[in-house]
């Protein structure tokens, strides 16, 4: 009986439909039938059951009906329990969704080029390079490009972003061959990639006739700092590419070099720096017989390939703005710090030399062999460097805009050559975007005044998934936008917008943000001390004089004057000081003047904040 008791009690506490109690014993072992239930009955029962008191005969037919009640509702409970799956929380289901999302997304990065739908002329450029696995921008943008697709690829520096549109280009024109007949022809190429400066226009040339040495296609290179003429006869040649800037460019096509009629895909590598560094004219200028070429009927239109390593708000709105309906495609890494590489800031108290620092920071990585690059944000800063380290035996080369264009390409040859002493690269922002170099160490002699040349400069290193090192030399004028990267970069937030200026204004506007809470709570303090002590005197009991019924207040307060328009008995004038009411104004407290005509008597205030006369210098009037 006990154990029935125990199996009755813990099928009582698992339905939720129904509660048992144990004060009626006899009732616990019909419960515990594992046949049907009328073949129970056909049992004698158990002693308590067949001689039951009389009360217990007469309660018996109720208590069978109650125990077969609740037999069939623990079954229906069970079955329903059994039916219907166990109901997750709402915070579970979205944990659930999330992690479904994140597998979709995951699913995109493939493992090698052949899932991504290349062609076998594509992937023999591929086995060449002795590139297997694509990146994340490339496994993103080649399904894109490939669908034909305007679209813009953001990816940090060092990403592969120029076989991200390469590749599908053409494989892209290998198929209009095949299906629409097209052919080479001189002076019309039907693939423009335009670059804002030479070295990167030199950089995707490369690339491009490595890639053609298999898809069989002919590019040629028209950039600014190099003769016309030789650029014209490459032009009158059958082309299918054209690689330069856009100020050239644009020359060939006024001289009638080059033509529009069969360009169908237009590049435009670092989109970011065109907009932002006065290249809109030109690029708006370029663009404008393309777009009155589509509005004729017969005409095919062109595809639209923008690449950037960031992309401010700005920048952004303009694109928007010149090519409607265009598709953004990011990275998670765009505008976040680069994983491999390590980044150190050197806080510089404004004792120390900085020229001198520089060399204690440069010397470990020249001792090892390392490739160095050395940001200056001024000729005048480039200048002072590469004399300081010449004087201290560092080979130096230099590359900024007072270089010749000649001798910056020369200068990269050397700083680039794996024989010999390898010199450190001095340089401005100039050479912080679209130069791919393999450099161990960015060394910041002046830090940059935004985040964006941060990234564009850190850039030069960790590239395609090796290591590097990037220290910051930081004086007192530079440490409010150092520690706000270095707090972004240890949270691992975008460093999209922050400036200089930004980070002043925004911690100008909490300090003044703190001194009004301060001033606000001075205020309330005053104004709660001196209610105190309006409540202690107004308890007070007043004195009455013995010869008149006018009772006298006794109080330090001021009297007021009545402000309504009815005619009163003029007060009697008080002996007491009148009390001056201060307004606050920001931090400051000003004693408020009264008006024209009242007198000024009272007790002297000494004002915080205030450098002006004081008021005891104050004649009385």
């Amino acid at each position: 009986m006990i154990g029935a008791s125990r199996t009755i009690l813990s099928l009582s506490l698992s339905s939720s439909l129904f509660t048992f109690s144990r004060t009626t014993p006899h009732v616990i072992p019909l419960l515990r039938l594992h046949k049907p239930f009328h073949h129970a009955l056909r049992r004698p029962l158990c002693a308590a059951a067949t001689a039951p008191t009389e009360p217990n005969i007469i309660a018996e037919p109720d208590q069978l009906k109650h125990t077969i009640l609740l037999e069939r509702l623990r079954l229906r409970h069970l079955k329903e329990s059994a039916a219907k799956p166990q109901q997750r929380p709402s915070s579970v289901v979205i944990g659930i969704e999330e992690e479904q999302k994140s597998s979709k997304k995951k699913k995109k990065m493939v493992e090698s080029f052949e899932e991504l739908g290349l062609s076998e002329e594509v992937m023999g450029a591929l086995k060449e390079m002795n590139i297997e696995v694509p990146t994340e921008i490339q496994c993103i943008g080649v399904p894109a490009v490939m669908q034909r697709k305007s679209v813009v690829l953001g990816s940090h520096t060092g990403s592969g972003k120029t076989l991200a549109y390469l590749l599908p280009i053409v494989q892209l024109m290998r198929e209009d061959e095949a299906t629409l007949g097209k052919t080479t022809k001189p002076r019309r190429p039907r693939t423009v990639v335009l670059c804002p400066t030479r070295e990167l226009s030199e950089q995707v040339y490369r690339v491009a006739k490595s890639v053609s040495h298999h898809a069989r296609f002919r590019s040629i290179l028209v950039s600014g700092g190099s003769r016309i003429r030789p650029q014209e006869d490459s032009l009158n040649n059958a082309i299918d590419m054209v690689v330069g800037t856009p100020g050239r460019i644009l020359q060939h096509i006024e001289e009638g070099n080059m033509v529009y009629g069969d360009i169908a895909y237009l590049v435009l590598d670092e989109a970011d720096t065109m907009f932002d560094r006065g290249f809109g004219p030109d690029i708006r200028k370029f663009l404008a017989p393309l777009k009155q070429r589509v509005l004729k009927t017969n005409d095919q239109g062109f595809q639209t390939v923008l690449v950037t390593a960031t992309m401010t708000t700005a920048v952004q709105k303009l694109v928007d703005e010149e090519f409607q309906g265009i598709e953004h495609l990011r990275t998670s890494t765009l505008h976040k710090k680069i994983a491999n590489a390590r980044h150190d800031f050197v806080k510089l108290s404004g004792s120390e030399d900085k020229l001198e620092a520089l060399l204690q920071v440069l010397e470990p990585s020249l001792a090892k062999g390392s490739k160095v690059m050395v940001f200056c944000n001024t000729l005048n800063s480039s200048r002072a460097v590469d004399h300081y380290l010449s004087e201290n035996q560092v080979s130096t080369v230099n590359y900024h805009g007072e270089v010749p264009a000649e001798q910056r390409v020369e200068n990269l040859k050397k700083f680039k050559d794996e024989e010999g002493d390898c010199p450190t690269l001095v340089c401005t922002d100039l050479a912080a975007r679209g130069l791919d170099l393999d450099v161990d160490h960015v060394i910041m002699f002046d830090f940059p005044k935004n985040s964006i040349d941060y990234l564009h400069r850190t850039g030069r290193t960790a590239r395609m998934g090796a290591k590097g090192k990037v220290t910051s030399l930081i004086s007192r004028k530079d440490q409010m936008l150092a520690a706000r990267i270095e707090e972004a970069m240890r949270n691992n937030e975008s460093l999209e917008a922050l400036t200089n200026d930004n980070v002043r204004r925004d911690a100008a506007r909490t300090q003044i943000t703190q001194e009004k809470g301060r001033s606000v709570k001075q205020i309330r303090a005053v104004s709660k001390q001196r209610n105190t002590r309006d409540r202690g005197t107004s308890s007070s009991p007043p004195a009455r004089s013995a010869g008149s019924k006018t009772p006298v207040r006794k109080s330090t307060t001021s009297v007021r004057k009545s402000t309504s328009g009815r005619a009163s008995s003029p007060p009697e004038k008080s002996t007491k000081p009148k009390r001056k009411i201060l307004k606050t104004v920001g931090s400051r407290s000003i004693a408020a003047r009264g008006k024209k005509g009242s007198e000024r008597t009272g007790k002297k205030l000494s004002v915080v904040g205030f450098r002006g006369r004081s008021s005891a210098a104050r004649p009385s009037s």
